[in-house]
């Protein structure tokens, strides 16, 4: 069943900004190219991005005139998606510590103000699936993600939608924009252990 209602407006706007200056590829600095906009609906309220976007002008670089986004972006949306990071966690927390039907987590997120259809709270539930069965031994996938890049630059995002909940721990690269790993943990140390592991990997 889709949903039938429009979304609602969004109310908080924020800016995002790269904290990386210079390219990551030939060390040229990166000139502010253009703003973006994106709309995504975390579990607070749906929020209005502005994003900046910088690119490398050097003609010999092999990322020349590629876009370079917000770090942060990753942190709040995966690509492409229009539902938050937190969204994703919360409705996968539901499903598996807590044994929810699909009903009752539609049921809870119209409760907390997202509009959303049944048919979204099962593909958030299949990409959450995907998200936590990612594997460092699946090279192939590493390499694919990060040798156009020749680098990665890794953030690690701990994300716990209800203080209940566990900690689902995402680690990604922010060039690609996509999540490389995802493990539900407590300890934080353990999760460091993840980016070494991923550069072994790549190495390997």
């Amino acid at each position: 069943m889709a949903r039938t209602t429009p979304r609602p407006p969004p109310t908080p706007t924020q800016t995002l900004q790269t904290i990386v200056r210079q390219c990551p590829c030939c060390g040229e600095p990166m000139g502010a190219a253009s703003h973006n906009s994106r709309t995504l609906t975390p579990l607070e309220a749906i929020m209005r991005l502005t994003l900046q976007i910088r690119r490398c002008l050097n003609p010999a670089c092999p990322q020349v005139r590629k876009p370079y986004r917000p770090e942060a972006e990753g942190r709040l949306a995966l690509p492409k998606h229009e539902l938050g990071l937190a969204v994703l966690t919360f409705v996968g927390t539901q499903r598996y510590p807590h044994h929810h039907s699909v009903p009752t987590i539609h049921q809870t997120l119209v409760e907390r103000g997202l509009a959303v259809a049944p048919r979204t709270v099962t593909n958030l539930l299949e990409r959450y699936d995907e998200l936590v069965a990612l594997s460092l031994q699946d090279t192939a996938r590493l390499r694919r993600l990060t040798q156009p890049q020749g680098r990665v630059i890794l953030a690690l995002d701990g994300l716990q939608p209800d203080v209940s909940q566990e900690v689902l721990w995402v680690l990604r690269d922010c060039l690609s924009g996509e999540g490389l790993l995802a493990r539900k943990y407590s300890d934080t140390i353990f999760c460091m252990k993840f980016a070494q592991l991923l550069i072994s990997s790549m190495r390997g």
